[in-house]
């Protein structure tokens, strides 16, 4: 069932996107060479602890930890550790946290000190990827629209946008209704409606868009082995240019390629 959020309700959701994107800048400055991704999950519980919030993932299904930490050809849920990162890595961050009941839930990539050209540019891609289907999210358009528009633009620029996983209708619940896929056909799927909150969250790889789990039962990897990024924001759906929660104060300039 799709929710549809009443203004005092966005309001408490914009309090959380807000207080994710304070979190995962902090995370993304502790980032670097030699630093391990346990300890970018140990900082992030405990900034959203200290501000009166619960991680979401922390426990969720069983998930051991707070964040997902993917390296390279890693797509999504890599669970953090002790393993130092390497200069020339990439790193997918993905975030989620709940404050007064509502929840946030947020991703990056980046990397880890000089990284080649065609990794750099799949980051790129992906971000403006994500741009790309978000203008989308408009009342009256379709959830298809928002997954045309990635796809589209991920394989315009020679990448692939992953099938398998796809983004999710947020709120009072994490996962919520409508599933929000990152391909698709414009014009089909659910028709979106003022206040409808959505994470769209492109998964973008190098190479082809097929992926495997791996035997830990959370960890997705591409199935030839090419880099992926990830990127992700909670918008709310409007009449006219949708909001992104987690990213206040953005003013219509996403990523360019």
């Amino acid at each position: 069932m799709i929710s549809i959020k009443n203004p005092g309700q966005l309001q408490k959701m914009r309090a959380a996107g807000a207080l994710l994107h304070q979190v995962l800048a902090q995370v993304r400055a502790m980032i670097g060479p030699g630093v391990t991704t346990a300890q970018i999950d140990r900082l992030a519980e405990q900034l959203i602890r200290k501000h009166g919030a619960v991680p979401s993932f922390l426990h969720y299904q069983g998930y051991p930890a707070c964040l997902c930490t993917s390296v390279d050809d890693r797509v999504v849920h890599g669970i953090p550790d002790g393993t130092p990162l390497r200069e020339g890595q990439i790193l997918s961050v993905d975030g989620g946290l709940i404050l007064d009941g509502w929840h946030a839930d947020s991703a990056f990539t980046v990397g880890i000190g000089q990284i080649s050209q065609e990794a750099a540019r799949l980051i790129e891609v992906t971000e403006r990827s994500f741009f790309e289907g978000m203008a989308q999210a408009r009342e009256g358009n379709r959830i298809g629209d928002i997954g045309n528009a990635v796809q589209s633009f991920a394989e315009a620029h020679g990448c692939s946008a992953v099938r398998a996983l796809c983004g999710h209708g947020i709120g009072r619940a994490l996962h919520e209704d409508p599933e929000v896929p990152n391909y698709g056909e414009a014009g089909h799927g659910v028709r979106l409606r003022a206040g409808m909150t959505v994470a769209i969250e492109p998964m973008i790889a190098a190479g082809g868009w097929a992926v495997r789990t791996l035997p830990d039962g959370w960890t997705v990897v591409t199935e030839d082995g090419s880099l992926c990024a990830h990127y992700e924001h909670t918008v709310v759906v409007t009449q006219g240019a949708p909001e992104i929660l987690t990213l206040p104060g953005y003013e219509g300039k996403g990523a360019t390629v």
